[in-house]
């Protein structure tokens, strides 16, 4: 599933390819030509995107919402849009690009007041200007639910998934099931100051890389996807830093992946 920073660079694209003009809007599928209908000329005021969630707002007040869930996409190019094929739920199209969604789990318009509900819903999104770390801590410090799974929630944080909880716990030295409660507040702001780093730097290459610098691999250009973290889908193979294997459990339906050693049972963190 995209993690937060993938929908934030969503954003940004469709803010800069259509924004400030009006849109055609087309369902070739079918399944959302209401909607579409609705949206087609109208100008797109902005975009936005909290946790995994990216809206649309349009001349009007009406909003798009979009949820990708496990395998939705959207496919852009420039000048003149292909013939539609396949399974093609919407298609945006504006005076010099044009973006295609596919098996998105919600492509929907929604009221006001479904967004301020939506949002309240969801925790802290460390990409956003408004977000608020202590109120993550808040939801994090009254729980026994361990670590592992609370960073999967996304009413405690919005945005991440599973390659940022595995690298977050890593570089923080945290057992991933120590429970929330036993997590201090010091060790929560620096992993926060750290979780938005690496969020923002996804944000602007459109990967995940979150290994540190003197951990990285002696080569140019950009690091393959076995190559960029510390212990995410590494099970099996030694650690990069100390060289015990990498173990795997499955948790909150997801696999999660640590070092034993470097996160040892009952480790709360480490303060720098």
């Amino acid at each position: 599933m995209p993690e937060g920073h993938t929908l934030h660079r969503l954003a940004r694209e469709h803010r800069r390819l259509f924004g400030g003009r009006p849109v055609r809007a087309s369902s070739p599928q079918g399944r959302f030509a209401e909607g579409a209908s609705a949206l087609d000329g109208r100008l797109l005021r902005r975009t936005e995107a909290n946790g995994k969630h990216l809206l649309h707002h349009y001349q009007g007040g009406l909003a798009l919402h979009v949820h990708l869930g496990l395998y939705g996409s959207f496919t852009t190019g420039s000048g003149l849009p292909p013939e539609p094929k396949g399974a093609l739920r919407l298609r945006l199209v504006g005076e010099n690009a044009w973006t295609d969604l596919r098996g998105a789990t919600v492509c929907e318009l929604i009221e006001p007041h479904e967004i301020t509900a939506l949002f309240a819903r969801l925790g802290p999104d460390p990409l956003r200007g408004d977000a608020d770390p202590l109120a993550a801590y808040r939801r994090i410090s009254r729980s026994k639910t361990v670590i592992a799974a609370l960073l999967m929630d996304q009413q405690v944080i919005a945005g991440i998934g599973n390659v940022y909880r595995a690298e977050l716990l890593y570089r923080h030295r945290l057992d991933p099931y120590l429970p929330g409660q036993a997590l201090s507040l010091p060790v929560w702001l620096q992993m926060w100051t750290d979780l938005v780093t690496l969020m923002r730097a996804g944000v602007r290459v459109g990967r995940i890389e979150t290994l540190r610098a003197e951990d990285r691999p002696r080569k140019r250009g950009p690091l393959r996807r076995d190559e960029a973290g510390y212990v995410y889908r590494r099970a099996g193979l030694p650690c990069r830093v100390c060289g015990t294997e990498v173990r795997t459990e499955v948790l909150v339906g997801r696999n999660l992946y640590w070092c034993p050693y470097c996160q040892p049972p009952g480790s709360a963190g480490l303060l720098s």
